[in-house]
């Protein structure tokens, strides 16, 4: 079991988390707190091996706790705010959630949280009883449209690829192209990263949809797309192991 704690000076919107926590399998819940010195005490006594970290909370917030006992637990951040998003991933958190959050965003979140704690198990968790992961429970997301409460549904197959342009995204269907405001490194996180890759600082692909690659380039339903440099190492090590 991996043992989890929601940390939010909201007190409603930790009990969010705490529900869902709840009726999650392989989570445990160790304790929902308002108090960011509370959960810092927990996380250094052994006793959390997951937290669920607000981001703007008043006496402490969540870039300050990730600093002070980032490296004793795994984080996933919670925040209305995607400005923090860059922030947070340097200090190798495992995903980032803005509120409100879904059942589906978070349980996304969380199959990420177990790839890699059984990549590198506790001391406590080498003891018990494997870690279960459960089945996937959602094939497609919701886009923020073009008005204050338009959201589009997508199916994940559908998706042909990502662009990134400066701080909106375009999503290329096989039926349509939509364009909705989100950096192309937030929406990332809401993607199953093993379906879809990031390929360059401007473009993700889903695997299934990739016809060819050819040196530093590769096809998606005829569309040439640039493979960054820096991006290259991880994605032929992923091709590699798809063949």
């Amino acid at each position: 079991m991996i043992r989890c704690l929601a940390v939010d000076d909201e007190a409603y919107a930790a009990e969010i988390l705490a529900g869902y926590i709840k009726k999650t399998p392989s989570l445990e819940l160790v304790c929902t707190t308002t108090d960011p010195f509370e959960a810092i005490q927990l996380v250094q006594s052994g006793k959390v091996d997951l937290v669920f970290l607000d981001i703007q909370m008043p006496e402490l917030n969540g870039i300050q706790f990730l600093k002070i006992c980032g490296r004793n637990c795994k984080v996933i951040l919670t925040t209305a705010y995607e400005q923090y998003a860059i922030e947070g991933f340097e200090h190798d958190v495992v995903d980032y959630l803005l509120k409100p959050i879904p059942y589906d965003r978070f349980y996304r979140s969380i199959m990420k949280a177990l790839a890699l704690l059984q990549e590198h198990p506790s001391s406590e968790q080498t003891h018990q009883v494997p870690l279960r992961i459960p089945a996937p429970v959602a094939d497609y997301l919701f886009i923020k449209g073009d008005s204050k409460n338009k959201y589009i549904k997508v199916d994940l197959r559908d998706i042909l690829y990502i662009e990134g342009l400066k701080n909106y995204i375009s999503v290329y269907t096989s039926a349509q192209r939509l364009i909705t405001y989100q950096s192309l490194t937030a929406f990332e996180t809401q993607l199953p990263a093993q379906e879809f890759i990031r390929v360059h600082k401007s473009y993700i692909v889903p695997f299934g949809k990739i016809s060819t690659v050819d040196g530093n380039s590769l096809f998606v339903n005829n569309q040439l797309i640039p493979i960054g440099e820096s991006f290259k190492e991880a994605f032929f090590s992923a091709i590699k192991e798809r063949r």
